[in-house]
């Protein structure tokens, strides 16, 4: 299996994008593709003492950065690292491909670039949270589309419960849609008509969630517009900081308290591998034709690791060809319920 990176997309590139490649061929067993400037990745690589073994260096100038427009990766700077990415994977020459670099070229990348499975209208980033019992869930959307029609997000909702179930592992996902109330007068519009929707598709539906039973593990696919799930997930993330910190200040306190942290330190090492992202790696763009996967912009050699051992699941398991199944069959059925 051959996975490319964009080289050059994150905080920390290019050594943690290749420390974390090295990691990816060793224990994964994949050959892993990184563009960029490659003299720059050579003396890198020789620095960091990165083996070329499994490793090859793909040409590319310059970098999409978060000032530039969205769209130019597919025109003007489709030479640069991320747009030498998604046109390899474009080509055939890759299997997925990763990025830590901006996430609205990504998007446009993903779809524009390596195209949407036929009938996805748009596609959605699925950020991957912690719940209870050590357990995850996906969001859809996490902020790829701010807006959103009930058709899309019973179409996230397909997705989302082909991803969990394949790359995840979980059979019969359930599948709730965010509200302010689970009662079904509550909503707007959209939850009304998404509801309807969601009712009569096959997939493993609950109902209406509040926000505060997600982390608790009512659900394994939480769906919901892009602006809405950004703010969901962005709330999520502060709590779980705050935590931590909390516990770090009470555990840190005195002498009795760390006495008390030394206890309990496997459990909060637990929990604290539990609330950090790098161990999740990356979070699939759904509904692209072929596997497009956005690392966290701070990414280290951990968290890139973990961004390719979800592709090589995800590609591995056929996820993306078993939503086009999905799709195709929905809308197969609505021809026939139209004629």
């Amino acid at each position: 299996m051959k996975i490319v990176i964009d080289g050059f997309g994150g905080d920390n590139a290019p050594d943690e994008v290749l420390l974390g490649s090295a990691l990816a061929v060793e224990k994964l067993g994949i050959e892993v593709l990184v563009t960029g400037d490659t003299d720059v990745l050579r003396s890198r690589m020789k620095a960091l003492n990165v083996p070329e073994n499994g490793i090859t260096l793909i040409p590319a100038e310059g970098v999409i950065t978060t000032e530039d427009n969205p769209l130019s990766v597919a025109k003007q700077k489709s030479g640069t690292s991320m747009g030498v990415a998604f046109r390899t994977l474009a080509d055939g020459n890759a299997d997925a491909v990763i990025s830590a670099g901006s996430t609205a070229a990504i998007v446009v990348g993903g779809t524009t670039v390596e195209k949407r499975i036929k009938g996805v209208k748009k596609a959605a980033l699925v950020p991957l949270m912690p719940c209870k019992g050590g357990k995850r869930y996906c969001v859809l959307d996490g902020g790829a589309n701010l807006y959103c029609t009930a058709e899309m997000l019973r179409q996230f909702a397909i997705m989302g419960s082909c991803f969990m179930e394949t790359t995840m592992g979980i059979k019969e996902p359930k599948v709730g849609l965010l509200n302010i109330g689970t009662e079904d007068e509550k909503g707007r519009e959209l939850e009304h008509e998404a509801k309807a929707l969601l009712e009569k598709t096959p997939i493993n539906f609950v109902g209406y969630v509040e926000a505060r039973e997600v982390p608790l593990g009512a659900v394994d696919v939480l769906i919901t517009d892009g602006f809405t799930g950004n703010v969901f997930l962005k709330a999520c993330e502060g709590m779980g900081s705050l935590m931590k910190d909390a516990l770090k200040s009470m555990f840190f306190a005195n002498l009795k308290t760390k006495i008390g942290a030394l206890c309990v330190k496997k459990q909060l090492g637990e929990f604290s591998a539990q609330m950090d992202y790098k161990t999740i790696g990356g979070s699939p763009l759904l509904g692209t034709a072929k596997p497009v996967f956005k690392a966290h912009g701070a990414s280290d050699a951990k968290a890139f690791f973990g961004a390719f051992r979800q592709a090589k699941s995800f590609v591995e398991n056929n996820a993306i060809e078993m939503m086009t199944k999905a799709i195709s069959a929905l809308s197969t059925e609505e021809g026939t319920d139209n004629a």
